[in-house]
């Protein structure tokens, strides 16, 4: 975007006045003469932004050094929130880093849990029954579901709508409702384990999520009527935070934050997971990589999260939820009354936890942010050796000094929004 200078009284550019330091030099004699010619003197402002602030959606504090209302860089300083999850996997066994998981990712958090089982299991090489992948998906994709709403109904509520935040915290409560139903929890459910789910889901599981998928699609067409076509939400969006592909493409981007600018990457195509290809669905992109299109993909996303849970109710199988190595999951309670082999491994799992052979690998899940990898090495102990996690958020907010360049601090807000990050996800 060009930047015109300023405008004297007398219609001239400032920039063929030649000032020093930003005041014109004047004749001693007071006759307004200008001895000579000095360049004007760039005068940048630096504002910190947070990281005490609502819009910033966390406690993230933004470096911005403003030349008036427009900002030349940001740098956005990490760390307030910083838990050390990583290192607490270390000192935990297996089945205990379920919990840590919750809370890296508070606003998706089976999708945290999936991430971590799916990486153990891959270096134990545990097979999960299809009807715990199934359901494993089921509840994925309801938490991506309800993440997008509550980022759906917060970046609205920064740029001023506030119905859709009041719609869409609606159908987020909806879900937190199956959750509570099938964990007890609410929120951090723990509800996704090493080899397996907590337990199978009750009966009325299916009656509810499809009671909640008849009437979603027709939620989404409101809050579409709300913004999508709105010429002030156009306004505050369009050409905002523009990122070209190969831009986010370098910053290590993933999620809609990634697509929005035109990549069709997603890890649940590029490589499936937890028979995520048996089911079909589509990867939405952006064409111009702004904010107006960051909006647009998450919109459809869930849109497509709806179909996927609508095909695996259909199909979901029968059978045992989880894996039958009674080395890796305590035996059912029934086994435990009659033998004592069970009774012994229980016990061991209970104290001690299972124990995967040395080696490592790396795991990587579609979360409502983006690629969550878990790379764990094993030492053969109980407990990861070492854990390193691929945080999404950490990545997509490292573009947004690019992404906010030359834009209007006032716009810096909707730009955060647009890439919907998450402190855990990023202080971990």
């Amino acid at each position: 975007m060009a930047i015109l200078p300023p405008i004297r009284g007398d219609g001239t550019p400032t920039d063929t006045v030649p000032v020093q330091g930003g005041v014109p030099k004047i004749h001693p004699g007071g006759q307004g003469e200008f001895l000579d010619k000095i360049e004007p003197a760039e005068e940048l402002m630096e504002l910190n932004m947070g990281p005490q602030h609502p819009a910033t959606h966390g406690v993230l504090r933004l470096v911005l050094s403003l030349d008036g209302e427009r900002v030349r860089a940001c740098r956005p300083d990490i760390g307030y929130l910083h838990t050390g999850f990583e290192k607490s996997f270390e000192s935990h066994t297996y089945q205990q880093c379920i919990p840590l998981t919750d809370r890296m990712d508070y606003l998706a958090p089976p999708i945290n849990n999936f991430g971590f089982a799916l990486a153990v299991e891959k270096l134990m090489g545990i097979e999960i029954p299809p009807r715990g992948q199934y359901i494993r998906v089921i509840v994925a994709e309801l938490s991506r579901i309800a993440s997008h709403l509550i980022w759906l109904g917060t970046h609205a509520m920064d740029l001023g709508a506030t119905t859709a935040f009041m719609y869409c915290y609606r159908e987020r409560d909806q879900i937190l409702d199956i959750m509570e139903w099938i964990s007890g929890v609410r929120m951090m459910t723990s509800f996704i384990r090493v080899g397996g789910l907590l337990a199978d889901v009750p009966s009325e599981f299916v009656s509810m999520v499809k009671a909640f998928t008849a009437a979603f699609p027709q939620r989404v067409d409101e809050y579409e009527g709300l913004l999508t076509a709105n010429p002030i939400w156009r306004q505050r969006t369009i050409g905002l935070g523009v990122m070209d592909a190969a831009t986010a493409i370098g910053y290590g981007c993933s999620g809609a934050t990634l697509r929005g600018s035109g990549v069709p990457y997603d890890v649940r195509k590029a490589q499936p997971y937890s028979s995520y290809d048996h089911f079909q669905f589509d990867v939405p992109i952006g064409i111009r990589g702004d904010v107006y299109d960051r909006y647009l993909v998450r919109v459809r996303e869930m849109r497509e999260a709806c179909r996927i849970i609508d095909q695996a109710i259909a199909g979901l199988p029968g059978g045992p939820v989880n894996t039958s190595d009674r080395k890796v999951m305590l035996p059912p309670r029934a086994e435990i009354d009659n033998s004592m082999e069970s009774l012994i491994h229980h016990f061991k799992i209970s104290t001690e936890g299972f124990r995967p052979l040395p080696g490592s690998c790396y795991s990587a899940v579609e979360s409502a942010r983006g690629e969550l990898g878990f790379f764990i090495v094993s030492d053969g102990g109980n407990r990861p050796y070492r854990c390193k996690v691929r945080g999404p958020s950490f990545s997509n907010l490292s573009a947004l000094s690019q992404m906010v360049k030359d834009e209007m601090v006032s716009d810096v807000v909707a730009v955060i929004g647009s890439i919907d990050i998450i402190l855990g996800d990023i202080d971990r």
